[in-house]
């Protein structure tokens, strides 16, 4: 049997996770698949998006109102030459006369200024006239306000949200390159551990840790290979590990101590590369990170409350990381306790 590794000080976590990000660095994902839009969420562009249009495409009134050229009203009443709805092509402007347009409509070729329907009024005959001064390019979103052809709109590594999509659905792209789904086999280690669903024996508990990650893991677009719960048995465990060779990563609950029951520590040591590090940071101060035959294998700490903590603050960084998204670092705030706490580090 391998030997235990020596004590270790506490590691701040940012340590840690810095550790983590360059090893993800070194192995990214660089596999890519084409996906329809619809599919795209939560995935990761592949790409950077370049604009193909320009945005507005034309220049279009942002008010319900009238569209004029201002150095045409002086004032008097002016006659609605025409018309013109949100997706309609407009005549040009007759001189001395106002169109009247909906938002969204293009100008008119000879327009340059919209006043609301609000400041306007409609005469007896028809005619139409203003109450407040005008200005050249009021009310009028111009071509190009919002992209412009040849503006980088996303970069490669973006992940994908209704903002995102709806950039990429603004360029016609029906179709994008995505970096493919991360795979990750998710295990339980540990005899005390019973599915849900199952009688519980004497001194058995119920794997909450399996539920929590596989929908984490899903919600960041991973491609989930359920590798059940380890028994507390060295050979088995070598042979488990070993069937997971296909995988980005292997994530495991339980069994991360220096005890003569880490198994998945000593399998490591043997067959691999193991980093175990002690968090400075409760609850979730266990955490093993290595390789077995080449796999990551990151070891979460058995406690649901640590499994959570260490895997937003650890794995999932790590795996966004692989899949080449920079931003990967948990939101912060900070809210009052809630409840006493007479020591530090109790």
């Amino acid at each position: 049997m391998a030997e235990l590794p020596a004590a270790q000080p506490l590691v701040p976590v940012e340590q840690a996770l810095a550790q983590l990000l360059a090893m993800a660095d070194a192995a990214p994902i660089r596999e890519r698949e084409q996906i329809a839009l619809a599919q795209g969420s939560g995935r990761v562009l592949a790409d950077d998006l370049i604009a193909t249009l320009d945005l507005p495409p034309w220049p279009n009134s942002a008010m319900d109102g009238y569209a004029l050229r201002r150095d045409d009203w002086q004032g008097q009443p002016l006659r609605v030459s025409q018309r013109i709805f949100a997706g309609a092509v407009p005549e040009p402007l007759e001189p001395g006369t106002c169109a009247r347009i909906f938002t969204g409509a293009p100008m008119p070729d000879g327009a340059d200024c919209v006043e609301m329907q609000e400041n306007a009024r409609i005469e007896d005959d028809e005619r139409v006239s203003f109450n407040q001064t005008l200005r050249v390019g009021q009310n009028i979103r111009p071509q190009g306000q919002e992209t412009r052809i040849g503006d980088r709109l996303l970069t490669a590594g973006s992940r994908l949200g209704a903002i995102e999509l709806g950039l990429l659905a603004s360029m016609g792209q029906a179709h994008i390159d995505v970096v493919r789904r991360p795979r990750v086999a998710v295990l339980s280690t540990g005899d005390e551990l019973v599915e849900p669903g199952q009688p519980l024996g004497p001194g058995q508990i119920y794997n909450s840790n399996r539920q929590v990650l596989c929908s984490a893991l899903s919600g960041l677009g991973c491609e989930v290979v359920d590798a059940g719960i380890l028994p507390d048995d060295l050979q088995q465990t070598r042979q488990r590990l070993a069937a997971l060779g296909d995988v980005d990563l292997i994530l495991s609950t339980g069994g991360v101590s220096v005890g003569e029951a880490d198994f998945l520590g000593i399998a490591l040591r043997e067959e691999g590369q193991l980093a175990l590090w002690k968090l400075a940071i409760k609850p979730g101060k266990p955490l093993t990170f290595g390789h077995f035959r080449g796999v990551p294998v990151i070891g979460l700490p058995g406690n649901p409350a640590s499994t959570l903590v260490t895997f937003t603050l650890l794995a999932r960084p790590y795996l966004l990381r692989r899949l080449r998204v920079q931003d990967v670092a948990p939101s912060r705030c900070q809210v009052p306790a809630g409840f006493a706490w007479p020591r530090a580090g109790t």
